[in-house]
């Protein structure tokens, strides 16, 4: 393989047991990786020095950076702008997600001989569940704009489900597949989307589905996927009876998408994604509600 004039940026927070095989994945290919780090209290600082002393062996590098976490968005933004990026092209991947070797060939063979109107490129990613692939259910494929020419791209300000949106320019398709494979267990998992909820019912007070769609509209081009997803959440989703929502949720991922035919895991991973996350989201806006409605009712007590 060669080298590709890319940086590859990966935001990270005790990411030691996900890190190499992320990086790794990549073949060799991309001439630079950025780290933009939330002060992690593992060995995720340590890996980084042993992964740039193994890749510059082969004529690439590692630069390590910290940054204070705000959200995902910021985090990816102030790396995009404050590290130094000077290659033709960026591309942000997560920690916890990996290139296919067919997609490492991919980039490698194509990447540079893009057309100039062309500035980005949306990958397909698969997502693994307790080491098994969630191939049915409506999860497969994620169509994610996750390559674009530098500065060409930006991540949307959201404080969840954000995507990284063109500036200008068109995008195109490649064939083959990213791979979500969280390494960690179960207890990592629901404590994630116990914080995850917090910011959905945050960003869920904030905006509403029309603000979403003019955000996107003003900052770039998301998927055509991405934007009927997000329709469809805000506009028909949300505008369900709570915890009502979260059961059907269920049964149109389980039953109907097919979730079932991935085993015990598809059924363990679409039960906590309907009746832990969307559930505990509803339960939390339950909350806010509730406790919003007796500070008015003091309020009107006291005046």
């Amino acid at each position: 393989m060669t080298m590709v004039d890319l940086t590859v940026v990966i935001i990270t927070k005790n990411e030691e047991s996900n890190l190499r095989k992320c990086i790794e994945s990549f073949r060799g290919i991309a001439k630079r990786f950025v780290i933009v780090d939330s002060y992690s209290t593992d060995g995720t600082e340590h890996l980084c020095r042993v992964l740039d002393a193994e890749l510059q062996l082969i004529g690439s590098k590692l630069d390590f950076y910290q940054n204070e976490f705000v959200d995902h968005a910021t985090q990816l933004n102030w790396g995009f702008a404050n590290t130094n990026i000077n290659t033709e092209w960026s591309m942000r991947i997560d920690a916890d997600e990996e290139l296919m070797e067919d997609l490492a060939d991919e980039i490698n063979n194509k990447l540079m001989d893009l057309a100039r109107d062309v500035n980005g490129v949306v990958l397909r990613r698969r997502v693994y569940f307790m080491g098994r692939w969630i191939k049915h259910g409506g999860r497969y494929p994620e169509l994610l704009l996750r390559i674009f020419r530098t500065g060409k791209a930006a991540c949307e300000q959201k404080i969840m489900d954000e995507h990284m949106v063109l500036l200008e320019g068109k995008s195109i398709e490649f064939k083959y597949d990213l791979i979500d494979n969280n390494t960690k267990d179960l207890e990592w998992w629901t404590n994630k989307h116990n914080w995850y909820s917090n910011r959905e019912v945050l960003d869920y007070q904030k905006t509403n589905a029309t603000t979403l769609l003019n955000d996107s509209a003003q900052q770039g081009k998301l998927t055509k996927q991405a934007k009927m997803k997000r329709v469809v959440k805000n506009k028909g989703y949300y505008g369900m009876p709570k915890f009502f929502r979260a059961h059907l949720y269920f049964i149109y991922r389980y039953y109907i998408k097919l979730g079932f035919l991935d085993g015990p895991e598809g059924r363990i991973f679409h039960f906590l994604q309907a009746y832990w996350y969307r559930f505990l989201v509803d339960a939390k806006m339950f909350e806010c509600e509730k406790f919003d409605r007796k500070l008015g009712v003091q309020g009107e007590l006291k005046s």
